[in-house]
């Protein structure tokens, strides 16, 4: 076993990009210091645990209502993520628990909302489809809603000339969505700073893209806008188009992406994952093509992270997953009277109705609004 790192940056390869009315594309090279590899590996890591986290917490009934987990997608985010500027901002659907922490949001902030306690980072009044933060619109519950809350987002870094681009992820069920062609449209017709993301795991709610898709070829879906397909479960090719999309964006407008990836789990907890493609499958992919254990080969084999670290970082990652999931199980809720605060930065109504037009309730501003 190598007791450390023998060199501070290395270049990696990766498969070429699938064009669409592009004559180049990504670049298919690219440097990763020391530093990067450790901080990638880690997050990657985290997310995992944290999925494996909520899974049990679902199992355990601490957890109500859908569950939408993301194991083997991990690379999607971390890759998106270790590419964005401060000023640029992400959308995504329902499976949201992965990017809510690689946008900045703690472990506990996801685990505490899946458990619908004080310390979630909307207080437990969210739950697991609708996490938020800093340039992070959520977790969105409604298949394909965010496509268009995406474009409205590019827009408005349009308008405000702050050199935004919007990343808007959605699945290969939600491509089929006509919301979707509609913001296609509007988006090239105005060219808005906006990445139409289609996170293409190929089991939509649990049927094959070949039998919901009349083309599965999702990064030609946009015609008149240029895409991109790209391996998902590679997290350093996931960087490269994400920078790629930063510079193309601001001068010529969208882009569709199709990134390839895979879940392990079924569509949602109440889902088995098993009536639409065998274990086996699963278990070949989970062994093949990891995007956590086949990043950590190649950095660990580049020499800029050695076997002990690898170690240390994963046994490191559990005993604070594993912390956090005893403070979410713990923690105290919000009590019902602050069901209604926050819910505007500027309240012009006065008390909010409940149920029935008697039913009023106070509101308070107890935080600060971001996103502004």
């Amino acid at each position: 076993m190598s007791s450390g790192p023998q060199v501070q940056e290395a270049v990696f390869d990766y498969a070429s990009y699938k064009l669409h009315r592009l004559e180049d594309g990504p670049p298919t090279s690219t440097i990763v210091t020391r530093e990067e590899a450790l901080k990638l590996y880690k997050e990657m890591v985290t997310i995992r645990r944290l999925e494996t986290a909520a899974a049990n917490l679902y199992k355990e009934k601490a957890v109500r209502g859908f569950c939408h987990l993301c194991s083997g997608q991990e690379a999607v985010y971390s890759g998106i993520v270790s590419a964005l500027r401060a000023q640029d901002t992400v959308i995504t659907s329902y499976r949201a628990h992965g990017f809510t922490y690689a946008m900045g949001v703690p472990a506990l902030g996801v685990l505490a909302e899946l458990t619908g306690r004080q310390s979630g980072c909307v207080r437990g009044k969210g739950g697991s489809m609708h996490m938020y933060t800093k340039n992070f619109y959520g977790g969105n519950g409604i298949v394909g809603a965010q496509v268009p809350l995406g474009a409205g987002i590019a827009f408005a870094h349009k308008y405000k000339g702050d050199g935004g681009v919007n990343f808007s992820l959605y699945g290969d069920g939600a491509a089929n969505q006509g919301q979707v062609s509609e913001a296609f449209n509007l988006a090239k017709l105005w060219n808005l700073p906006i990445v139409f993301v289609c996170e293409n795991n190929h089991y939509a709610m649990g049927t094959p893209q070949d039998r919901h898709a009349a083309s599965s070829e999702f990064y030609k879906r946009g015609d008149y806008i240029p895409g991109v397909q790209i391996d998902g479960m590679d997290i350093l090719a996931v960087r490269e188009a994400a920078r790629f999309a930063l510079h193309y964006c601001q001068e010529n407008g969208p882009l569709v992406y199709e990134i390839s990836t895979y879940r392990y789990h079924g569509h949602s907890m109440s889902d088995p994952g098993t009536s639409y493609r065998s274990r086996d499958e699963v278990q070949e992919v989970r062994q093949s093509r990891d995007p956590i254990t086949g990043f950590r080969d190649r950095i660990v084999g580049a020499g800029l992270v050695s076997q002990g670290e690898v170690k240390k970082i994963e046994q490191q990652v559990k005993k604070d997953i594993d912390a956090d999931t005893k403070k979410a199980r713990e923690d105290g809720e919000i009590g019902s009277e602050q069901l209604c605060w926050d819910m505007y930065q500027e309240n012009l109504q006065g008390k909010i109705r409940g149920v029935s037009p008697w039913d009023q309730h106070e509101h308070k501003n107890t935080q600060k609004a971001i996103n502004l």
